[in-house]
């Protein structure tokens, strides 16, 4: 079993530079959480490049299991990163599957 981890994030910025630059915050962020949260089996994280106007950042992580997840929303690190995201967020949708 694999446990897919899918969020969506719709940013506060209304100028498509800062949207852009809080874009390149979370996606930072993020990439550098592999290797340092052990749970993270693969990471995908990235901005909407179509102009789509739903949401604005993307993330698809796996996890072994949903205790994997648990620990990996646990993490410090990813609670640091956490702390940023809500800062430049006006919504967030989040789906957990199992693959």
């Amino acid at each position: 079993m694999t446990i897919r981890h899918i969020v969506f994030w719709k940013l506060t910025a209304l100028t498509p530079r800062k949207k852009a630059d809080d874009a390149a915050g979370i996606v930072a962020g993020l990439e550098a959480l592999v290797g340092v949260v052990p749970e993270i089996r693969a990471l995908t994280v990235g901005p909407d490049v179509a102009g789509n106007e739903n949401w604005d950042v993307a993330l698809i992580v796996d996890f072994d299991d949903l205790e994997a997840l648990d620990r990996y929303q646990k993490h410090p690190e990813h609670k640091k990163v956490g702390a940023f995201i809500r800062t430049v967020v006006a919504d967030r949708l989040a789906v957990d599957l199992e693959v």
